[in-house]
């Protein structure tokens, strides 16, 4: 009991440090942004943030917070207001087939099919119904801590609680456009022990999907130099899959100029998108295009062609010491035919080398082909808290239950 009080005067304390709100990157002082998140991720930077901003989607809004001591800026928040519906965070199931007794019974196939199509009707329209909005600090487009940064030589745990101040300031000031249900921070290493400092605010871990990481070690300077790393079995493996892409008249190749292709590039995205498990947003056509304006060298992307046909593309980013293997999108029907997918994998790996950085990540999608190239799990974990403390409980229990794939270990390289 003297534990829960305590919490509670905590969590209704301010902490006595500055706060900076506003609804755009570009109302935010340009100096103390970039003094803070200096040496963070490019996923913070004020041009992917203004890119994001005005070709995302139009289903995300974006807020900001600088956290100052005195005049000293210590931490910056980004973050983003969603309305999710349990309708995008779940897939219905197929009909359902007849059992063996009835197999065979044409009526009893048919009444099994048309009791499964009003049911999946009774679902979704019961699942329409079931919303909520939700302020993420972080980015629903991307994977990892990009939603706070700390100033550099910063006590992080110590200012945690301010994070927490300025998401409960930004949902307040909110409130006139509607009631803010959840808040979630995502996506923070596994155990950081910095984070913990959010229980005191009834923040609790989830972990999810893990981020799929692959070692890049300076030995390697080339896509050749990798393929030469790997035990004989999954070289091979690699090379046919190179080999059955070219024999099916198929190339890969560099996309300098995304703006003619926006709207191709953005029907193979939706591809991939609409079969996801989990769609809480779709990104508009012109994002990719104002990325690579906005980033730069920083940015790749590279296609599969057949003939002048694009069938399939993939984006690359460097952020710092690593790379992201981004958007991609692909024809279904033509990867039926030829390896596109892993061929497009394997074009992300040879950007990262080109790029010389120390690991590429792969993201939380597809973990046995990742973990086929080499990628290991790195655990995320998102932190949730409820508006309303007495439901956070019971949001505790219902998130405990969501199933998350568990990455499969696989050690394709030669032993040294």
């Amino acid at each position: 009991m003297k534990s829960a009080r305590a919490r509670h005067k905590a969590r209704h304390r301010p902490t006595g440090l500055g706060f900076a709100l506003a609804d755009s990157v570009s109302y935010i002082a340009p100096e103390p942004w970039d003094e803070v998140t200096r040496g963070s991720s490019l996923f913070l930077g004020r041009s992917y943030l203004a890119a994001l901003e005005a070709e995302g989607s139009e289903d995300v809004v974006s807020r900001y917070a600088l956290v100052f001591h005195g005049p000293k800026p210590v931490a910056a928040v980004a973050a983003q207001l969603i309305r999710i519906s349990a309708e995008k965070l779940a897939r219905l199931e197929a009909p359902s087939e007849p059992d063996a007794k009835h197999k065979d019974d044409p009526v009893s196939r048919a009444f099994v099919h048309a009791r499964a199509k009003v049911m999946s009707k009774l679902r979704l329209g019961a699942l329409k119904r079931v919303k909520a909005r939700v302020l993420v600090c972080g980015n629903v487009f991307s994977w990892g801590m990009h939603g706070v940064a700390f100033a550099s030589g910063e006590d992080r745990a110590a200012l945690w609680p301010a994070v927490a101040e300025a998401l409960y300031r930004i949902r307040r000031a909110e409130k006139l456009s509607g009631q803010m249900d959840l808040i979630l921070i995502k996506d923070l290493p596994a155990g950081d022990e910095g984070a913990r400092a959010l229980k005191t605010f009834s923040y609790r871990p989830l972990e999810t999907e893990p981020d799929m990481v692959l070692k890049i070690p300076p030995a390697w300077r080339s896509y050749e130099d990798y393929l030469a790393s790997l035990s004989s079995r999954y070289r091979k493996t690699a090379q046919r899959i190179a080999k059955d892409f070219g024999d099916g008249g198929f190339r890969v190749e560099r996309l300098e100029a995304l703006e003619p292709h926006a709207v191709r590039l953005h029907e193979l995205y939706r591809e991939v998108h609409d079969e996801a498990k989990v769609r809480l947003a779709a990104i508009r056509p012109g994002l990719l295009p104002a990325l690579a304006r906005a980033l730069g060298g920083d940015f790749r992307c590279t296609v599969a062609r057949r003939g002048s046909e694009i069938v399939g593309f993939v984006t690359t980013l460097r952020d710092g010491d690593r790379a992201i293997g981004y958007y991609i999108g692909f024809d279904r029907a033509v990867n039926s035919e030829a390896p596109v997918y892993f061929r497009l994998l394997q074009s992300v790996v040879a950007d990262a080398i080109e790029l010389g950085v120390r690991e590429l990540s792969l993201g939380r999608t597809a973990l046995e082909p990742k973990a086929r190239l080499g990628a290991r799990a790195a655990p995320l974990e998102v932190w949730i808290r409820h508006r309303v403390p007495v439901l956070n409980l019971l949001v505790r229990s219902l998130l405990g239950t969501v199933p998350h794939a568990e990455a499969p270990e696989r050690d394709p390289f030669k032993v040294q």
